[in-house]
Order: structure tokens, then C-alpha cells, then sequence
């Protein structure tokens, strides 16, 4: 079957070590242009493609079928637009946009165009999340009553880069809270309502660092917290259900391995450390009972695969444009609660 080629913007650390190994690692890829300043680095990864110092000059390449930005969040909305109007299918890195409405536009012009408009949320296809998924459609949980996730660092020193300057799209709900919602949102669908605590805690910080939000369900409650100031972190996730509990710890190995240059091909990719391996407490006739489960491989590949399908075959989107855009929703109505300190219900809008 044809490759897709692949016009690929921008090569910072998206780029760079969430984007290029996957289409190279794809024979149903190829990136034939990258627009870059840093010359010297796409050249060492990826050999001879071209380098080009703009948009236009891959939009322009009639050969280019695929553009993925993967620039800061700012620039999200009119490089996608110019991509779109140039009849390009396109893959934006989450956050997909800033804007709400600028996002209802994008979908629009995606649909006219008859191309395909969808955001990098990659997350899905972690090793523990892929887990909790599974158990929870297996029914190893029952109905689940509260699922907790978190992503905490320890980065007490504000760094000097864009995603901690004031400026619209930076802070960690847009860039880690991205992950989490879509994750949730994934499992459980749009929720009721958003309560959210989204502030500044580390000194001269001047965007969130910190974000403890409640999606509230009828008899469900998601809670998704991250935190900076957070040297030992405890349980990545927590998901309590009428038959049991489900407890992990550690993250998915994929963006460690990924920065150590290991390829997605590698035959042990994705594979969880055993002493990583999340624990399934439920009870048997009165008695408590514990187990190891083995985490399934995570594969970002997945998501290339999947896109892939999508443009060549038909098949389903693997994370539409509508659905990425539920999670901006999400993520507006938490700054909202936040600074109205009240419980934000979705039809308040």
C-alpha cells in the first residue's frame, strides 16, 4: 500500500521524540520535509530529508499528504487552518487548540475539505492506562465508583522555557491536564460537572504548576491531580469499583525509552518493569484476595497505525477532532470553577 508522506512541523521535543520515531519506524510513512531552524539535529535522526524554514514551502509540496504540527500551542489554530485550506490531512500535538470556537472552525473546514483533522493524544495508548481500560471492559472492577489519576514532577525551580511563560495555552493543565482528561474522558465520556483547584504554587511561578480537578458522574467521581513540587510520588493510579480495587505505580517506560533513543521496534517496546506491575485486590468468599497484573504493552505506534487505516482504509479516526476538543471544554471549565471557586456544571456555558 502507498506510503503517506509527511510533512512534519516543527522539531523540538514533540517532534523530535513523540513524532519521528514512529513514522520512521513505519514502513507506511515517510517524512520527506521538516521544518526546522535545527538542521544539524533532523539530519542526524533523519538523514536526507529536506529541511524547510516554513509552512508554506511543505503546504505548497503536492506530494505531502500528512502535516503534523507539533509547535507550541499558540500556533496550533493557523497552522492547522492554512494545512487544512491546502486540503492536507492533519495531526495537531495536544492541546489541539486554545480556543474553543477556533477548534468548532478547524472541524468545519476539515469536513469540507473531506480530510482528516485529529490531535496527538498519545496517552491512550499507555501500558497502565491501556490495563485499566481492559480490566474495567472485562468487568474485573464492577461499576467503578472513583478513578483516580495523577501526574506529579519534581521541578521546585521554574525553568526558562515557553510552556512556563504567561501566555495563552502555556501552564501544566494544558500540558499534562491535556493527558488526563482525555484519558478520563475516554473511559467514562463528558462528565456532569467540573470542580477544579488551578493555581501557581511554586515561588515566581507564572502559570499553574498544580491542578487538582473533580469530574463528577452520577454515582461516579474522576480526580486528576498533578503537582510540581512532588519528590516521591506515590500511586499513579487508583480505580475503586463494587468488586475490588485496582492500584499501580511507576509510568508507562515508552517516553524513558524514547528519550534514551530505543526504537519502537524493539522487540521488549512498551513492556512494563515487573516491580511496576499493578495490584487487583478483590475478596472470595470473605477473604481478601491480592494479584499481580502484568501491564500490557504501551504503543504509541498504535496511534500511527491506526491514523494510517483511517486515511488509506476508512476506518474509524483513532482520536477525532471532536473528542480532543472535549477535552479544551473540560479544561476551560476547570480554570472557570477555579477562579469562581464553584462547582461548574456543563450546561452552564
Amino acid at each position: 500500500m502507498k506510503k503517506i508522506k509527511v510533512g512534519l512541523i516543527g522539531y523540538g521535543l514533540s517532534g523530535a521524540i513523540f513524532h519521528a520515531p514512529f513514522l520512521k519506524a513505519s514502513e507506511k510513512y515517510e517524512i520527506v520535509k521538516v521544518m526546522s531552524s535545527n538542521q544539524e539535529k533532523v539530519q542526524k535522526d533523519l538523514g536526507d530529508v529536506q529541511i524547510v524554514d516554513s509552512l508554506e514551502k511543505i503546504l505548497e509540496d503536492q506530494e505531502v499528504e500528512l502535516v503534523v504540527i507539533t509547535t507550541p500551542n499558540t500556533l496550533h489554530y493557523d497552522m492547522a487552518k492554512k494545512s487544512l485550506l491546502h486540503q492536507k490531512h492533519v495531526i495537531i500535538e495536544k492541546p489541539m487548540v486554545i480556543d474553543l470556537k477556533e477548534g468548532q472552525e478547524l472541524i468545519q473546514l476539515a469536513k469540507e475539505k473531506n480530510v482528516m483533522l485529529s490531535a496527538y493524544q498519545n496517552r491512550r495508548w499507555d501500558g497502565d492506562f491501556l490495563t485499566i481500560k481492559d480490566l474495567i471492559e472485562k468487568g474485573a472492577l464492577g461499576e467503578v465508583s472513583t478513578y483516580e489519576a495523577r501526574y506529579d514532577r519534581f521541578r521546585p525551580e521554574v525553568r526558562d522555557r515557553w510552556r512556563e511563560k504567561p501566555i495563552e495555552g502555556s501552564g501544566m493543565l494544558y500540558d499534562l491536564g491535556s493527558h488526563l482528561i482525555d484519558q478520563a474522558l475516554h473511559l467514562f465520556g463528558v462528565p456532569q460537572f467540573v470542580m477544579a483547584d488551578v493555581f501557581a504554587q511554586r515561588e515566581g511561578s507564572e502559570v499553574d504548576d498544580y491542578f487538582h480537578v473533580v469530574l463528577g458522574y452520577e454515582r461516579l467521581r474522576v480526580i486528576l491531580h498533578s503537582g510540581s513540587i512532588v519528590k516521591e510520588q506515590g500511586a499513579k493510579y487508583k480505580v475503586h469499583g463494587s468488586k475490588g480495587s485496582y492500584i499501580k505505580y511507576g509510568s508507562d517506560v515508552q517516553e524513558g525509552d524514547l528519550l534514551k533513543g530505543k526504537s519502537p521496534l524493539d522487540a521488549d517496546w512498551g513492556r512494563d518493569h515487573p516491580d511496576q506491575y499493578g495490584h487487583l485486590f478483590t475478596e472470595k468468599d470473605g477473604e481478601d484476595q491480592k494479584e499481580v497484573v502484568e501491564t500490557l504493552p504501551g504503543s504509541y505506534l498504535t496511534y500511527y497505525e491506526k491514523v494510517h487505516e483511517h486515511i488509506r482504509q476508512g476506518k474509524p479516526c483513532p482520536v477525532p477532532a471532536e473528542e480532543a476538543l472535549k477535552t479544551i471544554e473540560m479544561i476551560h471549565a476547570a480554570f472557570q470553577s477555579s477562579k469562581e471557586k464553584r462547582v461548574f456544571f456543563l450546561h452552564d456555558k
